[in-house]
Order: structure tokens, then C-alpha cells, then sequence
């Protein structure tokens, strides 16, 4: 199973590269979800969670724990798709549950709305 996952990781500046140059985005207030149709056979996904959006490292890794758990769920929507998740703005930890309420959000709209190509 961790190889599995580990596959299915964006990695690389230049992976993130290509996402962000080609990619559909989706603005929230707080999150932004880019996505381009995959080049490997699993869907990868990434995140980035900047310093001055949460300068505490324990809650960039709470929110990207919480985030893998909502793209966990949302499986089906985003195969063939790699995703970058792109935390805005700052919040304090009582809104930590908003964040992955609006990528839920966000990446409900992946199903829906695919890129002309």
C-alpha cells in the first residue's frame, strides 16, 4: 500500500511545474485546486502549504494530513487528473475543518468540468 501511494505523489519541481503552466484552477477562499489530465496511469496528487499561510510546521503537516484524508475519499473524481492543492491564505486551527470543507468542495467539481484538451 505505501508504494502505491508514494506512485500516486506529485514530486519534483518540474511535475509541480507542469501542473501549475497547464493546469485548470478552482478558487475558494482558501484553497486552490489546480488540476491537468495525468501523464502516468494513477492520478498524483500535491500540496502546497506555504510558511506565511501557516508559519507553525505542525499545522502545515495538520492540514495536509486532513487534505490527503478528503482526496483519499474523493478517489474516483480525481483518477486520471493530477492535482495540486494550493492553501490561499491563513487560518487559525478552529477553521482547519473549513479548509478541507472547501477542497471537498473543490474537488467535487473535478467529475463535473473536464478541461478541453
Amino acid at each position: 500500500m505505501a508504494g502505491g501511494a508514494r506512485r500516486c505523489r506529485l514530486s519534483g519541481p518540474a511535475a509541480f511545474e507542469t501542473v501549475f503552466r497547464n493546469g485548470l484552477r478552482r478558487d475558494g477562499e482558501y484553497v486552490q485546486l489546480i488540476s491537468v489530465k495525468a501523464a502516468h496511469a494513477c492520478g498524483r496528487t500535491g500540496f502546497v502549504i506555504g510558511r506565511k499561510a501557516l508559519p507553525r510546521a505542525v499545522d502545515r503537516n495538520r492540514v495536509r494530513r486532513m487534505l490527503r484524508g478528503a482526496l483519499r475519499q474523493a478517489q474516483p473524481a480525481i483518477a486520471g487528473q493530477d492535482v495540486v492543492v494550493r492553501l490561499k491564505r491563513g487560518a487559525p486551527r478552529t477553521e482547519f475543518r473549513q479548509i478541507v470543507a472547501e477542497a471537498v468542495r473543490l474537488l467535487a467539481t473535478l467529475g463535473t468540468q473536464r478541461p478541453a484538451v
